[in-house]
């Protein structure tokens, strides 16, 4: 039991230091966190429970893929600095497998989510509400910060 707890344990550290490390792993983490925000604190979208499954797959598997890209990429560094044409290759079909999981929940989230009264909606609600608005431009200032300097961790003596 102590060896699958700690699997679990090295699975996380994992995740957060991809989180840490990798700038694109912050941007698919702060927009699944505004499009589920959305979709959770609101009742203005027409969501089924098997549209969620299909949303959070595209999620899932937009991460796993971010997660074996940022490993390719942490072998190949470790194999060394000097570029290679085999080094390069992994790492650029490593990102391209990320980038075609992307655009394909991008295109899910746009068939699920394209609905316009919905959409119409929640701009009545910010004109409605300011402190909604004021609110919101202030995650994206911090968000903002977070994806581009990442999380504020002590430097390691290293």
């Amino acid at each position: 039991m102590k060896d699958l707890i700690k699997s679990f344990g090295y699975a996380f550290k994992g995740i957060f230091t991809a989180l840490v490390k990798e700038r694109n792993m912050r941007i698919h983490i702060v927009c699944m966190i505004y499009m589920f925000f959305f979709l959770f604190a609101y009742d203005f979208f027409e969501i089924t429970r098997t549209q969620f499954a299909i949303l959070f797959v595209a999620c899932g598997l937009v991460i796993g893929a971010e997660l074996i890209n940022t490993a390719i990429e942490a072998v190949v560094d470790l194999h060394g600095k000097e570029h290679t044409e085999y080094g390069k290759i992994a790492k650029d079909c490593a990102a391209g497998a990320v980038l075609i999981f992307t655009i394909f929940a991008v295109l899910c989230g746009i068939a699920i989510m394209y609905q316009p009264t919905a959409f119409k909606l929640l701009f009545a609600y910010f004109i409605e509400n300011p402190i909604a608005i004021v609110l919101f431009a202030l995650s994206v200032v911090i968000f903002t910060i977070f994806i581009f300097k990442g999380l504020p961790l002590k430097k390691s003596n290293r």
